[in-house]
């Protein structure tokens, strides 16, 4: 069970051949502090809020944040805000961090979460006014945490990344089979 309605999240575990069903949640997610103690807490969360709605289900909650500095960008509210999020990764290099937390799980005791981190290091070119306008215009920012989709047009606002790919485009699968090791042999 996949406790998200994030696209990029289902397409990466079909692309894994994971069976899967998407159970999205809504909770009241953390937006400030360090950013892997947040990702995990809203990402434990949301596994827990899916698996009390389907009891005996293993269930994954997940959540991504972009980190500068000491500052988290979550999903814009607005083209402004995700405009200046944008201003703000410009020419800079900046954390995407993704927690994930499973429930349900064999071997798992209930109500126990297992959880894992990702952090992947994002370097952005220097986004002038036509690039950030071309971008804005194609509202892929939306529902994107950091405003930002890596693996559509958001690709020509990065200049390199040092890490895990999936990890930026919303699912770290190598940490979360590091955490299942059996998910893949259909022990689910």
């Amino acid at each position: 069970m996949l406790a998200s309605r994030s696209p990029q999240r289902r397409a990466i575990l079909e692309q894994l051949g994971i069976p899967f069903e998407v159970r999205p949640v809504e909770i009241g997610e953390i937006a400030e502090g360090p950013a892997v103690v947040a990702a995990t807490e809203n990402a434990r969360r949301k596994a827990l809020a899916a698996a009390s709605a389907v009891p005996g289900r293993a269930v994954l909650g997940v959540d991504t944040v972009v980190t500068l500095g000491t500052r988290l960008y979550g999903k814009p509210a607005d083209r402004e805000e995700a405009r200046g999020t944008l201003e703000a990764l410009s020419g800079r290099s900046h954390r995407v961090v993704s927690a994930i937390a499973l429930v349900g799980t064999p071997g798992l005791a209930a109500p126990a979460v297992a959880v894992a981190s990702e952090s992947t290091r994002v370097s952005f070119r220097t986004l002038d006014d036509v690039l950030l306008e071309w971008y804005l215009a194609g509202e892929e920012w939306r529902e994107r945490a950091g405003a930002y989709a890596i693996q559509g047009r958001g690709a020509a606002l990065v200049r390199r990344i040092d890490g895990d790919y999936l990890n930026v485009v919303g699912l770290p699968a190598a940490a979360l089979l590091d955490l299942w090791p059996g998910l893949l042999g259909g022990s689910t």
